[in-house]
C-alpha cells in the first residue's frame, strides 16, 4: 500500500463518535486549527460517517460505515480491541488503522491490582457487613481470613503495556510474577519469568492469580475455557480486564459452582452487558465490575496524543504508525 495522503491541516475534519468520552470537547482545548465534531450515537455517527476524513471510534463502528464514509483516509481506535474491524475491507479501500493500545494501561492495570487486593482483604464483604451494620468478629478459621499479596504467584496472560506495568506493579507486592507471551524474546523485563503461548496451560498449575491482559483474537479467544479451569490450582482466582470473549463463560461457571477454582474478578464479561439472570451476579466468589478497569479522568487526552501523533505521521508520509494495524 502506497503511503496515505490526508488532506492539509486546515481542510482535515475529524469524527469523533463515542458514547460518552468528551473527545471533542477536549480536542476543542489544544486549538490545533484542525476541524472536528462529535457523534453521541451510532445512528448519527452513521448518518455523519460522509463529513469525516479521520474517524475515532470503538462501539459505533459497523461494516456499513465504510460504504457511508467516502473521504475516510484513517481510523484511529480509541480502544486497544479492533477485532470489530474487517482489516481486509479496510485495507482494500486504502484507508489506514491505528489501535489504542497503552492509552489505558495505567487504568486497567491498577484496577486489575485492585481486584486482587479486594480478593485478598476480602473488601467486598466489608462493604457488606458496613451495609448490613455488622462488626465481623475475628476469625479463627485460617482459610476464612483475610490474606497477603506477598509470596502468591501472578500468572499473567498478554505481556504487552498493560501485562508490563501490571507485572511491576505485583512486584512492589512481593508477588512471583510468571508472564506469557506470543514471542516471549522480546518484553520489558519485569516479570520473573516469561514463556511462549504454548505453555500456558503448563504454568497454570502454578498461579494463585490468572490475569488476562491480552486483545481478543483468534487465538486468545475462550483461551480459559474447561480445560484451562482444570488446569488451575483449586485456590486460584481468575482475573479478567481484557475481554469477555478471551474465557468461556458456561465454563466457568461450572467451575466456580463445583468449587473447582476459588473464584474469578470480572471486568468484563460474554456477553455484555451480563445479563440479569446469570449466575455469575449471585455467586460469593465472583466480583463484578462492568468494564470500567480502562475508565480514567485522562481517556481523552491519552488517546488524543496518539491520534495527534498519527496525523503528523501521516502528513510526513510515514508508513509506520504508533500502533499501526492496518
Amino acid at each position: 500500500m502506497p503511503a496515505l495522503k490526508l488532506p492539509p491541516r486546515e481542510q482535515l475534519n475529524i469524527h469523533f463518535a463515542h458514547v460518552a468520552y468528551r473527545f471533542d470537547e477536549r480536542f476543542a482545548r489544544r486549538n490545533t486549527g484542525i476541524g472536528h465534531f462529535q457523534t453521541w450515537s451510532a445512528e448519527d455517527t452513521l448518518a455523519r460517517a460522509a463529513e469525516g476524513d479521520v474517524l475515532v471510534v470503538t462501539g459505533f463502528w459497523s461494516p456499513q460505515l465504510l460504504e457511508h464514509a467516502t473521504k475516510l483516509k484513517f481510523i484511529q481506535v480509541c480502544g486497544a480491541g479492533y477485532n470489530q474491524f474487517d482489516l481486509d475491507a479496510i485495507a482494500a479501500r486504502g484507508i489506514r488503522l491505528a489501535n489504542g493500545s497503552g492509552v489505558n494501561r495505567n487504568a486497567v492495570s491498577d484496577h486489575a491490582m485492585a481486584l486482587m487486593l479486594a480478593i485478598t482483604r476480602k473488601l467486598g464483604e466489608g462493604r457488606d457487613n458496613q451495609r448490613a451494620h455488622h462488626w465481623r468478629g475475628m476469625i479463627s478459621d485460617l482459610s476464612a481470613r483475610e490474606d497477603e499479596l506477598a509470596g502468591k504467584t501472578l500468572l499473567i496472560y498478554g505481556m504487552g503495556a498493560i501485562g508490563e506495568r501490571l507485572a511491576r506493579l505485583a512486584k512492589a507486592f512481593e508477588m512471583t510474577v510468571i508472564g506469557i507471551k506470543r514471542d516471549p524474546a522480546h518484553h520489558g523485563g519485569a516479570a520473573d519469568e516469561v514463556h511462549a503461548s504454548p505453555t500456558f496451560h503448563d504454568c497454570l498449575p502454578r498461579a494463585d492469580f490468572v490475569a488476562l491482559t491480552c486483545p481478543l483474537t483468534a487465538e486468545t479467544a475462550n483461551v480459559i475455557d474447561a480445560r484451562a479451569l482444570e488446569a488451575m490450582a483449586s485456590h486460584a482466582w481468575l482475573v479478567n480486564v481484557a475481554r469477555g470473549g478471551c474465557v468461556h463463560t458456561a465454563a466457568l461457571i461450572d467451575a466456580l459452582a463445583g468449587a473447582a477454582i476459588a473464584g474469578a474478578a470480572l471486568d468484563v464479561t460474554e456477553p455484555e452487558p451480563l445479563p440479569g439472570d446469570s449466575p455469575l451476579w449471585d455467586m460469593p466468589n465472583v466480583i463484578i465490575t462492568p468494564h470500567t478497569a480502562g475508565e480514567t479522568r485522562s481517556y481523552e487526552d491519552n488517546v488524543l496524543d496518539v491520534l495527534l501523533a498519527n496525523l503528523e505521521r501521516l502528513w510526513a508520509g510515514e508508513r509506520k504508525l504508533v500502533n499501526g494495524i492496518v
